[in-house]
């Protein structure tokens, strides 16, 4: 079948242009399985889509064929923010509301738009792109690797949870979601500039974090709570969004500090609240020193640990010169890419922590994929891991070089799904 794929103008509001707009927000919504879209939703996302240049694309029956209408049997949308990659912060190609029709899956219709979209970012010079999976196993034939780890907990905070000796030199203000954004965003980017793997927030978060918008209802969000923490000059330095559940648990939505000390004062707070014996959050940073302040560790319970933020490098140089490194030391890579973009042989030599990158033909001395590549990129995954699960190539002393080079001490965090 010869399917319509067209790129939406939404800042378009021609009829026309609207039906298919509204047409191809319902599709988004059929394929995660969500409600339909009332109008006040249609405006929320034309809104958010307009003030992040969110390029819209889509596939369409065409004109005649049964079941051709404004809704597409595939969507994609993709805009531009930043990654921290570790020394600075690099351009990002977003990819999200990627959705398939059933009835039109293995007709070629993702490959069609992503590698469109893909060639798009190396065109406007955009080295890497990212995107955040609801299936693991979709996304490494365009080469995204997972780059970041979601890691879920339950702490219990039932009577004799505790700390051992902590005190804060600061307080805890709880304050409506609303009143709550300045501080929030403010504190947000701060740790957006200094936290490795910290994506760049796109305009949605704002009605979500004021409670303005609830993705998972529609309509304002009326359980969600706030609080942020003052060190003890009264600046803001902490964050906490949460949300009542069942059974006596608060489920937090977002929580991001820049200070360990204002982290334990949150998880204090949290704790403290009456009636409260659990408290969850599937976005629990790798280094968050709650389990080792209490007097039990206990009380921490690991329920899950996930991939996360996926990335796909497009600019090999680019990137890893963008990337802090641990050793002086020197490598050639070789980069296997089905799509072409980043196929080639790379030296790169470190010094300083800082790399220097370039082709070469020389012989090279460990072998990757794109995909794995963008799982090293970030340093989540030990080089010498991925040499032992069979997805790098090169011999031991080679590998223990690049490893020895390559990989960081402090673990990357992402707040942002996308």
């Amino acid at each position: 079948m010869d399917y319509d794929f067209a790129i939406l103008d939404f800042s378009d509001d021609s009829p026309e242009a609207a039906a298919r707009r509204r047409g191809w927000i319902e599709a988004v919504l059929r394929g995660f399985r969500d409600d339909r879209p009332d109008d006040d939703a249609v405006a929320r996302w034309v809104k958010h889509y307009r003030n992040d240049r969110v390029t819209v694309r889509g596939a369409w029956l065409p004109e005649g064929e049964f079941g051709a209408g404004p809704m597409p049997v595939a969507t994609y949308a993709s805009l531009d923010k930043t990654l921290n990659a570790g020394r600075e912060l690099l351009p990002l190609r977003m990819i999200t509301d990627v959705t398939t029709s059933a009835t039109h899956r293995r007709q070629g219709l993702l490959r069609r738009m992503i590698e469109d979209d893909l060639a798009d970012a190396v065109a406007a010079g955009v080295p890497m792109a990212a995107l955040t999976a609801a299936e693991a196993t979709i996304y490494g034939r365009w080469g995204f690797g997972p780059a970041t780890f979601r890691v879920g907990v339950d702490v219990d905070t039932t009577p004799g949870f505790g700390f051992r000796d902590f005190v804060d030199p600061g307080r805890v203000e709880q304050l409506e979601p609303s009143e709550a954004w300045p501080h929030v965003k403010s504190v947000f980017d701060a740790f957006h500039a200094r936290q490795r793997g910290s994506v760049e927030w796109p305009s949605p978060y704002e009605d979500m974090h004021t409670a303005a918008w609830d993705p998972s209802g529609g309509g304002a969000n009326r359980k969600l709570r706030g609080a942020v923490h003052l060190d003890a000059s009264g600046a803001v330095d902490g964050f906490v969004l949460w949300k009542p559940g069942e059974d006596n648990a608060v489920k937090v939505d977002e929580m991001a500090t820049l200070t360990p000390q204002a982290q334990l004062a949150l998880w204090s707070f949290l704790a403290s609240m009456d009636r409260v014996t659990k408290v969850s959050f599937n976005l629990f940073h790798p280094e968050d020193p709650l389990a080792w302040a209490l007097t039990d560790l206990n009380r921490v319970r690991t329920t899950e640990v996930k991939e996360f933020l996926w990335l796909r490098v497009l600019d090999v140089p680019r990137c890893l010169v963008a990337r802090p490194w641990s050793a002086d030391g020197s490598v050639v890579l070789e980069v296997d890419d089905p799509q072409g973009h980043t196929s080639g042989r790379y030296a790169v030599t470190t010094a300083d922590g800082v790399a220097t990158v370039t082709r070469t033909d020389g012989d090279p001395d460990v072998r990757l994929t794109s995909e794995t590549l963008g799982s090293l990129h970030l340093g989540a995954v030990p080089v010498r891991m991925l040499h032992r699960a069979g997805r790098l190539e090169g011999s031991e002393e080679a590998v223990r070089r690049f490893g020895a080079m390559a990989d960081l001490a402090e673990p990357p965090y992402s707040l942002t799904g996308f």
